[in-house]
C-alpha cells in the first residue's frame, strides 16, 4: 500500500464524475421513480436517491478535496442536502489526506459513524495483464443492453426496475465503454468502463451465479483496459472493499492479479437521518 500520491485527485475525480454521470443522466420516468437528486458542492458531488431500492447504495458524496480544501461547512452543506432530498442514509466517501484537523469529533457531533473501508487501485492500461476464458468478450449491443445491466444488479443483490434503466442509458453514450461475457449466445458477466479527463475508472462488475469460476471478470478487467488504452487514457483506476481480516474480496484479487496496484484506502462514513 502507498500513501496518496499526485494521482488521487486524479483517481477521486474519475469516479467522482461517473457516479454524477449514472444518477444524473438517468432517463426518464427512472430519474422521477427513483427520487434522484444531485449537486456540485465544495469541488466534489452529493448524490441523492430517496427511493433506493438498494437500501441506500446511491445516495453518496464524494470527490472532495481536489479543487478545494474539505471543510466543515462543506460537510455541513452536503449534510442539508441530504435532508432537503428526504434520504434515510447517505456515505460520504472521504479520502484520508483531505479531512480537516478533528474531523473525528467533527463527524460525531452531525452523528457520522466510521463505516467500511474501500481500496483504490491504479495501472497504466497497458500494464495490465490478459487473461484467457473461454467465454467470449466484447463491448455490450444495445440490443442487449437491459440484460447486462440485470446481471449487473443481480451480482450486486439489487433490484430490476428503475436501476435498469439507469445502467441501460450508459450503452452507447461517449464517456461510457459497457462490455460484457458471453457464453454461447447467453450474457453471463459484465462491467462498466468510464472515460474523463485523460483517466478511466472500471465500475460495476459482476457476473451470473451459474458462471462464476471461469476467469470473466479477469478478461474483462483485461478488455477494459485495452479499452482505455485505445482511448489514449494515461491511466485506469478502479475502487472495491477492503476485506475483513481472515478474508477474501475477489474483486480485489482479480484487480491485483491483472497488475492493478493499490494506492490507499478510503473510509466510507455514514450518516443517517434523526427519526
Amino acid at each position: 500500500m502507498t500513501e496518496p500520491s499526485d494521482l488521487t485527485p486524479l483517481a477521486e475525480g474519475v469516479e467522482c464524475e461517473f457516479m454524477y454521470s449514472y444518477e444524473s443522466r438517468a432517463p426518464e420516468p427512472a430519474y422521477t421513480d427513483l427520487g434522484i437528486a444531485t449537486t456540485r458542492i465544495g469541488g466534489g458531488v452529493a448524490l441523492a436517491m430517496r427511493n433506493d431500492p438498494s437500501g441506500g447504495y446511491w445516495s453518496k458524496a464524494l470527490g472532495f478535496g481536489i479543487t478545494e480544501p474539505f471543510t466543515a461547512r462543506t460537510l455541513d452543506g452536503v449534510l442539508d442536502f441530504y435532508r432537503e432530498q428526504g434520504v434515510a442514509q447517505a456515505v460520504l466517501q472521504l479520502v484520508p489526506a483531505v479531512l480537516p484537523a478533528g474531523f473525528d469529533g467533527i463527524a460525531a457531533a452531525r452523528g457520522l459513524e466510521a463505516g467500511s473501508t474501500w481500496v483504490k487501485l491504479a495501472a497504466r492500461p497497458g500494464d495490465v495483464a490478459a487473461a484467457p476464458t473461454r467465454l467470449r468478450v466484447g463491448p455490450v449491443p444495445t440490443a442487449e443492453a437491459e440484460r447486462w445491466a440485470n446481471v449487473l444488479l443481480s451480482g450486486f443483490g439489487m433490484p430490476a426496475g428503475g436501476l435498469t434503466d439507469m445502467l441501460t442509458a450508459t450503452v452507447g453514450e461517449p464517456a461510457w465503454r459497457p462490455y460484457a461475457a458471453w457464453d454461447d449466445a447467453e450474457l453471463v458477466a459484465g462491467g462498466n468502463l468510464f472515460l474523463h479527463d485523460g483517466a478511466a475508472s472500471l465500475n460495476a462488475a459482476a457476473t451470473a451465479p451459474g458462471h462464476r469460476g471461469l476467469g470473466a471478470q479477469s478478461a474483462l478487467i483485461a478488455a477494459r483496459a485495452r479499452a482505455a488504452a485505445e482511448a489514449g487514457c494515461q491511466w485506469l483506476f478502479a475502487e472495491t472493499g477492503k476485506p475483513a481480516p481472515g478474508t477474501q474480496n475477489p474483486s480485489l484479487n482479480n484487480m491485483r492479479r491483472a497488475g492493478m496496484v493499490p494506492l490507499y484506502e478510503r473510509r466510507n462514513w455514514v450518516w443517517r437521518s434523526s427519526p
